[in-house]
């Protein structure tokens, strides 16, 4: 059995075990004296005895999908021909990838070739065993684990504690997986980004001005050495990010304020989601928006004022990017705007001050903390953004300030260094990880500073 058909019978096994424990915990309150003679609720047996049915299953699954790629290939490995005893794991992995395309249906093996025809019957026979072995198990776990519960059952179980305890348990262990992950990725882009510095001097990546990571690395290739200054690359996304900022926190805010303060509700009610939309649409149609439109009619008024400007240029991405970006600025700004206390919005009425006077001096003091921090959101999206940039700015690092001119950023040059032929011991791979690592205690330094204007603003109003 595949495993989404395991994980419905769990789901169906859930919903049987629920309605076994509540009827349990029904007849027991009847036979003591009604519901009130029973510790928790009857809808707390029946989830207990959930919990008893599925968990353990569950657990017994996902070791068991973790173990059998091995045992099978173990098994598989047995029962080859002798030549195949000898050969090395790289060559051995060859042909349990023949033996897998084989038995999707990718790869026809040929004449010559019977031996890996057999072993992939014998790989479905494998498979077929241990998914009925898979699931023997796991009915059987869940029906003694639930007979066991359900016997159980009776007036002084504290189902209730069990299963907040079972809860605390899991919330506690999807918030280590959230936080083990992180540093994971953390760590992971550390190491790398500590070898790519023993190559290349870090002075010589954070302040070098000369950006082309283009170099051998295989023997058989020609290039150029490499120059890994990172500056150019910093200066296209900041210019970027401020583009679309300059577009998207004016327009953003100020609709915020509008359908906060000045709409009625039921134009409320219709333009946000409206608005809204544009964080629905793919970046890949945005990038094909500016490539298609905005870049060609920011060069034809160039143009038409004697401006050089290139195809591709900084200032189409930044617009595009900016308008991408005004719904995470005005969704999140008018929620907070919204969520100020009416109170103040009186107070300040009925002190003579006019509609524009508390806007401007009550109720954005108040939401500023969750105005910055939808706005650095906001920065965190542009800095974080590719596409756009791939087809309206270009892959050119180039140095300047200029608008009009072609840039690059991080992300695209991440994407860039690692697509194609990648060597992991090159300096122009290993140069995508410095990036990264860059880039996170860049946005790393933006949550420090909202967190310090949240702790400072929140103690004057709370």
């Amino acid at each position: 059995m595949d495993f989404p058909y395991l994980l419905l019978l769990l789901l169906l096994l859930a919903i049987g075990a629920y309605v076994f424990g509540t009827r349990k915990a029904m007849a027991v309150a009847n036979a003591g004296g009604g519901i009130r003679s029973l510790h928790s609720l009857p809808s707390h047996y029946g989830a207990l005895t959930v919990v008893a049915a599925v968990l353990p299953a569950f657990c017994i699954a996902i070791l068991w999908q973790a173990v059998e790629p091995s045992v099978l290939t173990g098994l598989l490995r047995a029962g080859l021909p002798p030549e195949t005893q000898g050969l090395s794991a790289s060559e051995f992995s060859l042909i349990i990838n023949d033996i897998k395309n084989v038995v999707a249906g990718n790869f026809t093996p040929g004449a010559d070739q019977t031996a890996i025809l057999e072993a992939a019957e014998r790989y479905i026979e494998l498979q077929d065993i241990s998914d009925q072995l898979l699931t023997g198990i796991v009915l059987l776990l869940a029906a003694v684990s639930t007979a066991l519960v359900y016997r159980r059952i009776t007036v002084r179980l504290r189902a209730r504690n069990i299963v907040e305890g079972v809860l605390k348990a899991l919330l506690i262990l999807c918030s280590a997986f959230a936080i083990f992950t992180t540093i994971g990725i953390v760590l992971s882009v550390l190491f790398e980004a500590i070898r790519f510095f023993k190559i290349v001097p870090a002075h010589h990546f954070l302040f070098g001005l000369d950006w082309s990571p283009q170099m051998a690395i295989r023997a058989d290739q020609t290039g150029s050495s490499g120059a890994f200054g990172a500056v150019p690359v910093f200066a296209g996304t900041m210019l970027i990010a401020l583009i679309a900022m300059i577009v998207a926190i004016p327009i953003g805010l100020l609709s915020a304020i509008f359908l906060s303060e000045y709409a009625s509700e039921r134009l409320r009610t219709i333009a946000k989601p409206l608005l809204e939309i544009l964080a629905g649409i793919p970046t890949v149609v945005y990038g094909f928006f500016a490539a298609l439109t905005v870049a060609p009619l920011i060069r034809d008024l160039g143009l038409h004022f004697n401006l050089p400007v290139s195809s591709e240029s900084a200032l189409a991405a930044g617009l595009v990017m900016g308008i991408m970006i005004i719904p995470f600025v005005s969704s999140l700004s008018e929620d907070v705007l919204h969520a100020v206390p009416q109170s103040l919005r009186d107070g300040s009425l009925a002190l003579g001050a006019t509609r524009f006077e508390t806007v401007k001096n009550v109720i954005v003091p108040a939401a500023l903390p969750g105005i910055v921090g939808g706005v650095l959101l906001a920065v965190s999206r542009a800095i974080g953004e590719t596409m756009i940039v791939v087809m309206a700015a270009g892959l050119s690092a180039n140095l300047t300030a200029n608008p009009f001119k072609a840039v690059t950023t991080v992300t695209v040059q991440i994407v860039t260094l690692l697509v194609g032929d990648q060597e992991f011991d090159s300096p122009k791979t290993l140069a995508a990880f410095a990036l990264g690592l860059v880039l996170f205690f860049f946005t790393l330094f933006l949550n420090f500073i909202a967190l310090r204007v949240v702790q400072k603003y929140r103690e004057q109003y709370e």
